[in-house]
C-alpha cells in the first residue's frame, strides 16, 4: 500500500470542468448498486467482489443500458461501441 505523487498537465476545457459531474457519477453508482450502502445484505467485505461488482456497472452502464437523453448507449455515443449489448453478451465474456 501506498501513495505516488504524479503530475498530470494538459489542456482541459474549463467550460467542461465541474465537480458535479463526478457527483453526479457517484450519485448515479450508489442508487444503482446496492454494495456501495452498508445496511444492505449486499455491503461488500472483499475488495475483489466490490471491484467486480464496480466493472460489472459501469459494463451495463456503458453498453447495455440506453439513456433517455442519449436514446443510445453511452459507448455507441462516443464511437466505441456499434450496438447495445444483452446481459448475455456480457455473461457470455466470463471464461
Amino acid at each position: 500500500m501506498g501513495a505516488r505523487k504524479t503530475l498530470i498537465t494538459g489542456r482541459p476545457e474549463f467550460e467542461h470542468v465541474s465537480t458535479s459531474f463526478s457527483g453526479r457519477q457517484n450519485l448515479t453508482i450508489r442508487m444503482s448498486n446496492r454494495r456501495f450502502t452498508r445496511l444492505t445484505n449486499a455491503f461488500s467485505k472483499k475488495l475483489e467482489n466490490h471491484e467486480r461488482s464496480v466493472a460489472l456497472h459501469f459494463m451495463y452502464y456503458n453498453l447495455c443500458r440506453i439513456h433517455q437523453s442519449l436514446r443510445v448507449t453511452p459507448a455507441m455515443e462516443a464511437g466505441v461501441g456499434d450496438h447495445v449489448w444483452s446481459v448475455e453478451g456480457i455473461v457470455a465474456l466470463l471464461p
